[in-house]
């Protein structure tokens, strides 16, 4: 059974630990890896912007919109049961005119945002890499 809770204390280090983990790091537009201090600067301030999702009775995702920008994190063990979607609609009943900031290789959150009525409407262009400057042809 799906549950969302408001964020607490207690729920600080599963987000932390959860927003570090490899096999999600990668979908989050910042990849940095976030320390307990850092968290807990973080949590002094944006704790109440956030909520927890529990599956029966764990702590199995979070949500948040921090200055109308939605972050959202789904446990790998728990993908699929409908908590992203779950999450995305309690942020959206908290903080209706949020949004969400995609990479474009994140097929999943397309989704599910997308399944919970968003639309894109803008793509945003990074400059090339050092690397990728490298490999082009010179003129």
């Amino acid at each position: 059974m799906i549950e969302i809770v408001p964020n607490e204390p207690q729920f600080y280090e599963f987000i932390r630990v959860l927003r570090n983990d490899e096999r999600v790091k990668h979908g989050f537009i910042n990849e940095a890896v976030i320390t307990p201090e850092q968290q807990t600067e973080y949590m002094a301030i944006h704790a109440d912007e956030y909520v927890v999702s529990l599956y029966d009775g764990s702590p199995a995702g979070y949500a948040g919109s921090v200055d109308g920008d939605i972050r959202v994190c789904t446990h790998p063990d728990y993908q699929g049961r409908g908590l992203g979607r779950a999450l995305v609609e309690a942020i959206i009943g908290r903080y209706p005119n949020s949004r969400a900031k995609v990479k474009v290789e994140n097929t999943a959150s397309l989704r599910l945002f997308e399944s919970c009525g968003f639309t894109a409407t803008y793509l945003l262009l990074d400059p090339p890499s050092d690397d990728s400057l490298d490999t082009r042809e010179k003129d």
